[in-house]
């Protein structure tokens, strides 16, 4: 090969790993995004008085292994406090993609056998942490 020809593969090489640099998110870490809406659970089950209508997206669809919701101001200080809700998985997990505060997930119980979701306030900032086994995701939010 020639001087010339060497060049225009580097060049090529050059600009192939500039493109998955720049353009992908091959080298980004992954992380969970979390987005949430007030919504009636219509279709899935029967609203009863005091069930939550607080629905949680993820960017996709995820195996979680742990879900807790905590006030943020104290776990911003303690981040050992008792969570409002707590979900570990025990063995493997069904895909999802959303869920509604409080709600039972197949594959998931709670940290502590026998306790259920607590009650949140208005105008309490809380942070939901989301982890599906090395990927994990947080996001805070408050109910008006």
């Amino acid at each position: 090969m020639t001087t010339k020809n060497w060049l225009l593969v580097l060049v090529a090489i050059g600009l192939a790993t500039g493109y998955a640099v720049f353009f992908t998110d091959w080298f980004q870490p992954q992380t969970v995004r979390i987005f949430h809406t007030n919504r009636s659970p219509r279709g899935r089950t029967v609203q009863r008085p005091g069930q939550s209508s607080l629905l949680f997206d993820l960017n996709r669809q995820l195996k979680l292994t742990e879900i807790k919701v905590v006030p943020l101001a104290a776990y911003q200080t303690n981040q050992n406090i008792l969570p409002l809700w707590h979900l570990v998985s025990d063995s493997n997990s069904v895909p999802v993609k959303d869920f509604f505060y409080g709600q039972f997930i197949r594959g998931l119980k709670p940290a502590v056998p026998g306790t259920r979701a607590q009650t949140l306030t208005n105008n309490v900032t809380y942070r939901l942490l989301v982890s599906a086994g090395k990927l994990k995701g947080e996001h805070d939010f408050e109910l008006k």
